[in-house]
């Protein structure tokens, strides 16, 4: 069956939240498991949607994924600079894994940034772990971009998330 990537509906926050939750969780991505801060901001959807663009993968009316498109600095952008836009929060679950449902996700993030005045590059940030994820950034070109790395946790905590960068 073909993947469709569009613009999340509101009746879908809830079901893209909860995947992306669970993605996370799954893969061992958040430190504290259930109790772990960040989790309520995957869920969040609908405050994602009201800054940035919340992409989401369908098969039919099944939820696989979905990624937030930042255009610009802003509210959501975690490192975007002015003229970069930003992907962040990508998450396919298992129905969706192995289907290039991530590296689709990924392409309709570029393929925004493009038709964005004014936009230099895409960029992202990204766990050490998340090796999937990776892969496809460097086989869409994505470059690592170490001077960038930053931990989003106080600096007791020892993580450090790792940058990639597109230039269109």
């Amino acid at each position: 069956m073909d993947i469709d990537i569009r613009t999340a509906l509101p009746a879908e926050f809830g079901a893209l939240g909860d995947l992306t939750a669970r993605a996370y969780l799954d893969d061992g991505l958040l430190d504290f498991g259930e109790s772990d801060a960040y989790l309520h901001e995957l869920r969040d959807v609908a405050k994602r949607a009201a800054a940035a663009e919340v992409l989401v993968a369908v098969d039919g009316e099944r939820v696989l994924g979905g990624v937030t498109f930042v255009p610009g600095p802003g509210p959501m952008a975690d490192i975007a600079r002015p003229g970069e836009a930003e992907i962040r929060m990508l998450a396919v679950g298992r129905a969706g894994r192995g289907r290039g449902t991530g590296e689709a996700l990924v392409r309709a993030c570029v393929e925004r940034a493009r038709g964005t005045g004014g936009r230099t590059a895409v960029v992202l940030s990204t766990q050490s772990t998340m090796h999937a994820a990776h892969r496809i950034y460097a086989r869409l070109g994505f470059v690592r971009t170490p001077e960038r790395d930053w931990s989003p946790l106080p600096e007791t905590a020892d993580i450090t998330l790792l940058t990639y960068q597109l230039t269109l």
